[in-house]
């Protein structure tokens, strides 16, 4: 049951660190040290939301439908390829992160949840993506699987806000996104790789 959560876990993160609108929002709170608790909690509950219910919902669809699984793990292999690509294609033109001007905390409520939900990769990642993952592993062990995915984003969003400030320099140097986004890239690919093969 830990390699299934630890697989959980790996797989949240992988999904979770690449860099897009709501991560980069959530480093320039960090970084301006503003809100940054209602931001961290906003996003671990939100995500926990939609992998719990990416996995119950996941898991009826399955039992009914048998099929769909197939059609799910071929669907989420192309995701996955095409999110590697996109990654790869992001390391090629790297940028930066600048701080932005101080927000009020309903400005700040409101944006992390337009950034979450408003934002049709989440449902992609969180739902389909990790629900189909977790249904890969049986209706029991499924919801160990989710279990590491929702403890992957708690530990993300929490070392992201809180520990953006620290590492402020090393986090506005494209260098550093290139190596993010080429580690990103990889996993991506390995993930299409176990999904098309298992």
């Amino acid at each position: 049951m830990w390699s299934i959560w630890g697989t959980g876990l790996m797989t949240g993160l992988a999904l979770i660190i690449a860099i897009g609108a709501q991560n980069a929002f959530v480093l320039r709170q960090g970084i301006r040290r503003e809100h940054v608790g209602v931001v961290v909690a906003l996003c671990m509950a939100s995500d926990a939301v939609l992998i719990l219910g990416g996995t119950a919902g996941i898991g009826a669809l399955v039992s009914r439908f048998p099929l769909a699984l197939d059609v799910l793990r071929w669907g989420g292999a192309a995701y996955l390829a095409w999110w590697a690509v996109r990654s790869f294609v992001s390391a090629l033109r790297p940028s930066s992160l600048t701080a932005e001007a101080p927000r009020s905390r309903g400005s700040v409520v409101a944006t992390t949840l337009a950034l979450t939900f408003l934002n049709p990769h989440v449902y992609l990642d969180t739902v389909v993506l990790l629900g189909s993952l977790a249904n890969q592993h049986g209706p029991d062990a499924r919801w160990v699987f989710a279990a590491g995915a929702v403890v992957g984003s708690v530990v993300w969003f929490s070392a992201l806000g809180y520990g953006a400030r620290a590492l402020s320099g090393v986090l506005d140097s494209p260098r550093t996104w290139r190596v993010v986004d080429l580690v990103i890239g990889v996993m991506m690919l390995a993930l299409a790789l176990n999904l098309i093969l298992g």
